[in-house]
C-alpha cells in the first residue's frame, strides 16, 4: 500500500495535480485542491488518502510548484 500525502494549508491552488490527475484530485471552490477519497490527520491536519497504485498521484506530486503532495510507498 502506497500513501499520499497533502499539505493543503500550502496549496496555492496552480491545478496541476486536478490537470494531471483528476480522478483523485479537484480544486475547490475556495481555488485550493482536494485529495478525493482523503481523511484529515488531525495531529498534522494533512490529509491522508492509501492507495494500491500509487499511478497518477506521482505526476501529481512531481508537478506541484510547492511541493505540497508527497507519495509514500
Amino acid at each position: 500500500m502506497a500513501k499520499i500525502i497533502f499539505e493543503r494549508d500550502k496549496c496555492i491552488g496552480c491545478g496541476s495535480c486536478a490537470a494531471l490527475c483528476p480522478k483523485n484530485w479537484q480544486v475547490q471552490d475556495d481555488g485550493k485542491s482536494k485529495l478525493l477519497g482523503s481523511k484529515l490527520d488531525p495531529g498534522t491536519k494533512n490529509y491522508i488518502k492509501e492507495v494500491e497504485e500509487v499511478g497518477c498521484n506521482q505526476d501529481a506530486a512531481d508537478a506541484c510548484p510547492v511541493k505540497c503532495i508527497h507519495v509514500k510507498q
